[in-house]
């Protein structure tokens, strides 16, 4: 019951599909050998566990069911078998849906226009997500095409992360130091069920709709009829989805799926099968769990056991000390492993991972391999608990783990291991904006000692740079003039380009903006710091601990040496006209640029988010709007034009 609640209704699920699966069938069989011990609850009785109590609740339309699951062409036989059985003489077609490893949700529309969005939670009752649903674009927020003039109508689907862009949210979620995603499946999850909209946003979520639950009135009669419908409606459906005339073309559509699972650009975890005749479905029927007319047919777990050779910390480019599993390299679905993260020091605790144990081993969304558990029968007897060091492995500064979070962190802005990626950041467009600094010519400063901390890099001559690889001279001019115009950019874009941990562009305005130039913030303390809207005690205390290390306030002099101002021009003194005021910026603008619009919010107080919620004080509404001026319209938050805007902050 508990792995049940944890997988459908927290999607929190701690064991594998694979694991689950089994423990399932084990249930079911004992059940149907003792049926004395069948309770109300049990997963065999319904579609799921109860429903999470963090949302309001949803009453679906119809029941957001299971599956049933097969997971050998025999199964898929034995399906057709038990529905001929039940429909004698029929003859079956059937549809074949890629089966997404995301989470089941159910979009209501009235008369064409997105009212409601739902999880499925325990399958009869969800939660309402509708906001942060309507922060994935590729949902219509009003329909075209056949499905336009329903009167009411619940479409389902499947939310997931692809995989690419899984791959981009876990890198930055490493660099961060933070604790990244097992899966694309609990990536989504976790992005879907945000209380706060705005973080759901900055997620890259994607959907595919494939059933129509509800319609008023009726109007077809088989499941490709409705999956085209959809199409033709404004909603993403999955092009791999297949028509089979009969259960061999099933067997070898899921043969094929399965060869080329890596090569889709979603996780897939097998092929849904449906009886295509909608009238067949209906005599069908389903039991209190899963539809007669459907099976779930389930690729191969990848799965292996190895053994922990070594545990050894990786130095984040942010400064993060991940301890990293170094394995008895095992081949796991076409990969040589050798080595696995273990992410953090309560991921250690919780799995009791150390030296000399042996592990299982999943390819984790066939990309990123995770440790599932340990197989405690077969741990050494002299096998010790893990500590996590005290100072860095890379130089040596003192590491320490800020209350209430999981990693610990290197504080040294001069930390070798961190370099790179620090002054990637250091020259990026939101930041000092060194225009020709690439990642190329970090790595060859960095490897050749030409550059140990950003105040390197304004000693920097021409005829330094014109000895790297692939930069002639011209290039060279050209990367030293950019270096010396970033010196002007002001103090709010240089405590950004500091990379300062939670720190970022509006941060760094609100401390400019209190503060005003650099003397002044290394003289406050952090309760004054605290003291600023919208800084709060965790960013706070991270300002704080980054200027008390004294290597980061020598580089800080250095930089002040070079020429770098380190006061922030153009300040508005007195009351902003944006001060504490959310706003989302729509379309294109005539006159600004979004990044010099979004730069003139945050200097005059305000701060631009992602999304519109009834939080926003204003959408500005550029030329080519996207979906948000008709979010601001039905949630009757205030639109600007562009020469309302430029009026609001003093720009007419």
């Amino acid at each position: 019951h508990r792995h049940n609640y944890l997988y459908h209704v927290l999607n929190r699920p701690e064991i594998s599909d694979a694991e689950y699966d089994r423990l399932y069938r084990e249930l079911a069989e004992l059940e149907q050998a003792h049926p004395e011990l069948i309770t109300p609850d049990s997963p065999t009785q319904g579609p799921g566990g109860r429903r999470a109590e963090a949302f309001a609740p949803v009453e679906h339309l119809t029941a957001m069911l299971s599956l049933d699951n097969g997971v050998s062409p025999d199964d898929l036989r034995e399906f057709e078998t038990r529905i001929t059985r039940a429909l004698p003489g029929a003859r079956f077609e059937y549809v074949c849906e890629p089966k997404i490893d995301g989470l089941g949700v159910a979009l209501l529309y009235e008369r064409g226009r997105f009212t409601r969005g739902a999880t499925r939670g325990d399958g009869r009752v969800g939660e309402d997500i509708t906001q942060n649903l309507r922060t994935i674009e590729a949902i219509p927020g009003t329909l075209r095409g056949p499905l336009r003039s329903a009167r009411r109508l619940e479409v389902r689907g499947e939310v997931y992360m692809p995989r690419e862009a899984f791959a981009r949210l876990n890198a930055q979620l490493e660099e961060a130091g933070e604790t990244v995603f097992a899966n694309p499946r609990n990536a989504a999850a976790g992005a879907i069920r945000q209380k706060d909209p705005a973080i759901t946003a900055h997620r890259p979520l994607a959907i595919f709709l494939y059933h129509v639950s509800h319609l008023e009135p009726p109007a077809f009669d088989s499941q490709w009829e409705i999956l085209e419908a959809l199409e033709k409606s404004g909603f993403p459906v999955n092009p791999d989805s297949k028509r089979c005339r009969d259960i061999d073309a099933v067997i070898e559509y899921c043969r094929h799926l399965e060869a080329r699972r890596d090569a889709l650009g979603y996780e897939a975890d097998g092929v849904v099968v449906k009886v295509n005749d909608l009238e067949q479905q209906r005599r069908l029927g389903a039991t209190a769990h899963h539809p007669r007319w459907a099976i779930a047919y389930k690729f191969a777990a990848r799965q292996a056991t190895t053994r922990v050779l070594g545990i050894t910390i990786n130095v984040g480019k942010t400064g993060a000390l991940t301890p990293t599993a170094q394995l008895e390299p095992v081949e796991l679905a076409g990969v040589t492993v050798s080595n696995v993260s273990l992410h953090n020091e309560d991921e250690v605790r919780k799995k009791d991972v150390r030296v000399g144990d042996t592990v299982l081993i999943e390819r984790a969304g066939d990309v990123i391999p995770y440790l599932v558990q340990v197989v405690a029968a077969k741990r050494p007897p002299d096998a010790e608990p893990f500590h996590m060091p005290t100072h860095c492995p890379a130089c040596g500064a003192k590491a320490f783990r800020p209350e209430g979070e999981a990693i610990w962190r290197c504080t040294n802005l001069a930390c070798p291991a961190q370099l790179k990626e620090r002054l990637f950041h250091f020259g990026s467009r939101r930041a000092m904006d060194i225009e020709h600094l690439g990642e190329t010519t970090i790595g060859q400063l960095v490897d050749r000692e030409m550059v140990r901390d950003f105040a390197d890099l304004y000693s920097l001559t021409v005829e330094d740079l014109a000895g790297l690889e692939r930069l002639a001279e011209k290039s060279a001019r050209n990367l030293v003039d950019a270096i010396e115009a970033s010196k002007t950019r002001g103090l709010a874009r240089l405590l950004n380009a500091l990379g300062i941990r939670m720190v970022g562009e509006r941060a760094a305005q609100l401390l400019a903006s209190r503060f005003g130039s650099m003397d002044k913030l290394l003289a406050a303390t952090e309760d004054e710091i605290n003291e600023i809207h919208g800084i709060g005690p965790q960013i706070a205390q991270s300002v704080a601990r980054f200027f008390a290390e004294p290597r980061n306030r020598k580089t800080i002099e250095r930089l002040r040496q070079a020429g770098v101002v380190m006061k922030e021009e153009g300040l508005v003194e007195g009351p902003k006209p944006l001060e504490g005021k959310a706003l989302v910026l729509t379309g294109s603008l005539r006159t600004l640029t979004r990044d010099q619009a979004r730069d003139l919010v945050l200097r005059l107080g305000g701060r631009v988010t992602g999304s519109v919620s009834k939080k926003t004080d204003y959408v500005v509404v550029g030329e080519d709007p996207g979906s948000k001026a008709d979010d601001a319209r039905r949630l009757g938050v205030p639109t600007l034009d562009e020469a309302a805007f430029l009026k609001l902050v003093g720009r007419s």
